[in-house]
């Protein structure tokens, strides 16, 4: 039995690092610093240990040669998923660049709202440090932050600041979705500020909240039942704060064309940093979005939904979806990847699959080939972004599992190709 300390974590966006975990063999516990997110993914179970083709167990070789053989007679395939860590991102574009197949990262819808935002007038965002250290009044849209960053308020809120005295005056002010908990309620009893609508009213109040900001003339008393008063209160904390953080997730924006939400209020942080300092903080980054991002980026030039078969990398957003492009008959098979989350299932198709995911994966149909890898910062090293995009997690091996890492797994598919080519 060993106790480990100062544990980073790559399934949380925060990339939290001081999680103390105890290890029993196969066995893994967190014993501090867990967290609603962390805690049951730490603690999965390894089941599987052995590749199967049709549910048949093999060795790995036997596997990897079959996966081969499936992508040797595709035209079109999609590689998907996109769960890893860097090493084995950069297996995965290795491989796509061989097989002429479609790159897309599973929640890219998600990522999609703020890149198109990005793509057509660029923002302004800060990091995990700078919040810590200089934030006086965050605004959460849309969001509700507790449940997606259980330990953000504790790390990054409650705490020594190099810029602040009292940390416990920053305002919190939740616009749109109210918090789960009561983690935003300050050491000292000062509690968030609440202002509740529905999600799909969001875009009218954040347009709204842009003009005032701007110091245009409103008419209405109230829009999506909320009073044009409270939005004004709002944009002067805005105003008048040192340095202000604006913060959303585009994933629980599930409305037409979010995208144009996202860029109002990078529009809004832009007019803000006309008088005062203010930034964006968008959430995202659990089980690898970032890293898959990052490395197809650096890579390709473009975030994901790239597609190689012309030789080169071709992006589409919208066209180069992964179930578009299987229930329009367009992809020809499916590569499932993902390292972390064993629910995370592959999506329901006839097309030959070959499914490269965590141990404990369970399938409705069983995939044509499965192989189960380690999870990187748990049973192999391995380097993770965090969801501010600039700090490279180094993630450390826990256990002795025997299972292989992803990159090792389709680095091995890969080579496997290209030496059917020289022959």
């Amino acid at each position: 039995m060993t106790e480990i300390r100062d544990v980073p974590s790559p399934f949380c966006g925060m990339g939290t690092d001081d999680l103390t975990i105890e290890v029993n063999g196969q066995n893994v516990k967190v014993l501090s610093n867990g967290c609603a997110v962390n805690t049951p993914a730490f603690e999965h179970p390894i089941t599987d240990t052995k590749p199967r083709i049709n549910g048949k167990e093999v060795s790995l070789d036997e596997a990897v040669a079959h996966a081969a053989s499936l992508l040797k007679n595709t035209n079109f395939p999609v590689i998907s998923g996109c769960a890893t860590d860097v090493n084995g991102m950069r297996g995965l574009l290795a491989l796509a660049d061989r097989t002429g197949a479609v790159v897309d990262n599973a929640n890219f819808n998600n990522a999609r709202k703020n890149i198109l935002a990005l793509q057509d007038s660029g923002w302004m965002n800060t990091t995990l440090a700078e919040v810590k250290n200089r934030c006086d009044v965050l605004v959460v849209v849309g969001a509700d932050l507790e449940s997606f960053a259980p330990r953000f308020f504790e790390k990054y809120l409650w705490n020594e600041a190099m810029f602040l005295e009292n940390t416990s005056e920053r305002d919190i002010i939740y616009l749109g979705t109210k918090p789960s908990g009561n983690a935003s309620t300050s050491p000292s009893g000062k509690t968030a500020q609440i202002v509740e609508c529905a999600t799909e009213n969001l875009p009218d109040v954040i347009a709204v909240l842009r003009a005032l900001v701007k110091g245009q003339p409103i008419q209405a008393t109230s829009v999506a039942g909320i009073l044009v008063s409270d939005l004004a209160a709002i944009a002067q904390k805005l105003k008048e704060a040192k340095y202000g953080v604006i913060t959303w997730a585009a994933g629980t924006l599930n409305y037409s064309h979010a995208e144009l939400t996202v860029q109002t209020l990078c529009e809004m942080i832009k007019n803000l940093n006309e008088t005062t300092r203010c930034s964006g903080f968008p959430l995202g980054g659990k089980e690898g979005d970032q890293t898959a991002n990052q490395v197809c980026g650096w890579t390709s030039g473009y975030a994901a939904r790239v597609s190689f078969a012309k030789g080169y990398p071709v992006y589409d957003p919208f066209l180069l979806d992964t179930h578009t492009l299987i229930e329009n008959g367009e992809a020809d098979a499916l590569v499932w990847v993902q390292a972390f989350n064993a629910s995370a299932t592959p999506p329901k198709t006839s097309l030959p699959t070959i499914v490269v995911a965590r141990s404990g994966m369970t399938f409705e149909k069983e995939p044509d080939v499965f192989i189960p890898v380690g999870t990187p910062g748990i049973d192999h090293t391995g380097h993770a972004y965090r969801l501010d995009n600039v700090v490279a997690i180094r993630l450390k091996k826990l256990r002795d599992s025997d299972l292989p890492s992803t990159a090792a797994v389709l680095n091995a598919i890969e080579k496997n190709l290209r030496e059917e080519v020289v022959c």
